[in-house]
């Protein structure tokens, strides 16, 4: 059996806050165990690893510009 891992800890490995966590458990983004109705909530680590892959997002790549500087209307303002 897999070690079962409290919401406490679970918060603290996932660096989010208890809210948060609760959040997610709420809205069906992690899966969680609970033994009886309002009891303690448990995870397991394969939970956690499901739950930060669908909050993993790959990274887009970005167009490269000509210049580093912002033209506005092109016309330069002065201050």
């Amino acid at each position: 059996m897999e070690k079962l891992i409290t919401r406490k800890e679970a918060a603290k490995l996932l660096g989010i806050s208890l809210a948060t966590l609760d959040e997610a458990r709420n809205s069906g983004l992690i899966s969680y165990i609970q033994y009886v109705p309002n009891g303690c909530v448990y995870f397991t680590s394969a939970y956690l690893q499901e739950y930060v892959a669908k909050c993993t997002y790959r990274a887009k790549p970005v167009e490269k510009k000509a210049t580093y500087r912002n033209v506005r209307n092109g016309k330069a303002q002065h201050l």
